[in-house]
């Protein structure tokens, strides 16, 4: 759990709900991506231009990477151990190889990159762009953009179903989420949500997807197959970052301004615990 205003990163145990640790990272952290395969954890510093890697097992910063102008979103493809960082005042995507923590490629892509998502599976980095209102889609094997799609105004969260090759698209100013196919590369439905979705993440197991609303202060709380909402959930104050287990079927949102993270539990779609963090907490990555 990345905490933007005390430069730190909560480390919450997932079986008890508490934090265990707090690891001090770059300047105005903002969203977090996890290599489950080699517990490695990587957060964008806004502010610093680097990316914090954690070592998983020691909870400490084993390296620091230099990217592009004001970092913010992360994924990871722990197929190929790359690592893709959207540098929003750069209009790129930075590639790191996970072994050398080095950067190997700068993608250009569109204006204001914000956030990041990878389908290990096809190998597709999806970029959002929030000022060019589109997404850019990067081949993994070339780190070339192959198509850029349109979506909604002001396109910020982004999360996909490697196992349904669906990708979802939370569009701030329409206040829906765009969901598109990775194969043909379009949007297949528009779902409404609440007022401003900061976010979204993917329970591939259970095939919903979990949508923050900032001004609403709830999660929706989308049927994959069905493409409709099935619950919407009060959480604490501006909910920002969303993460899933898939394991345990438990949903954690990240409270902006209430320094909390709760969890929910993805059958009930009820909270059942709410868990202090650090101040302004914001992406949130999932070890499962």
């Amino acid at each position: 759990m990345a905490n933007g205003d005390d430069n730190t990163v909560s480390v919450i145990d997932g079986t008890t709900n508490t934090v265990v640790t707090t690891i001090p990272v770059g300047t105005f952290p903002g969203m977090v991506g996890v290599n489950v395969g080699i517990n490695r954890i990587y957060v964008a510093n806004d502010t610093s231009n680097t990316v914090s890697v954690i070592d998983g097992i020691t909870n400490t910063v084993v390296a620091t990477v230099p990217v592009g102008s004001n970092p913010w979103g992360v994924g990871v493809n722990a197929s190929t151990n790359c690592i893709y960082v959207a540098n929003q005042a750069s209009n790129t995507t930075s590639v790191i190889d996970g072994l050398t923590n080095t950067v190997i490629a700068t993608i250009p892509v569109g204006s204001n990159p914000d956030e990041v998502a990878v389908n290990t599976n096809t190998n597709r980095i999806y970029v959002t762009n929030r000022f060019s209102n589109n997404v850019s889609v990067i081949d993994g094997t070339t780190n070339t953009v192959i198509t850029t799609i349109p979506v909604g105004v002001q396109p910020h969260g982004v999360d996909v179903n490697a196992s349904t090759n669906r990708i979802y698209v939370g569009n701030q100013v329409n206040n829906n989420v765009s969901v598109i196919d990775g194969t043909t590369n379009t949007v297949i439905a528009t779902v409404p949500v609440g007022s401003w979705p900061v976010g979204v993440g993917v329970n591939v197991r259970t095939n919903r997807i979990y949508v923050p609303n900032l001004f609403d202060v709830t999660i929706s709380v989308i049927d994959g197959t069905t493409n409709t909402v099935i619950a919407t959930v009060p959480i604490g104050a501006r909910p920002i970052g969303i993460g899933a287990n898939p394991l345990t079927n438990s949903i954690y949102g990240a409270s902006n301004t209430n320094n909390t993270v709760s969890v929910i539990d993805g059958t009930t779609n009820t909270v059942i615990a709410t868990v202090p963090v650090g101040a302004g907490p914001q992406g949130l990555g999932v070890n499962p």
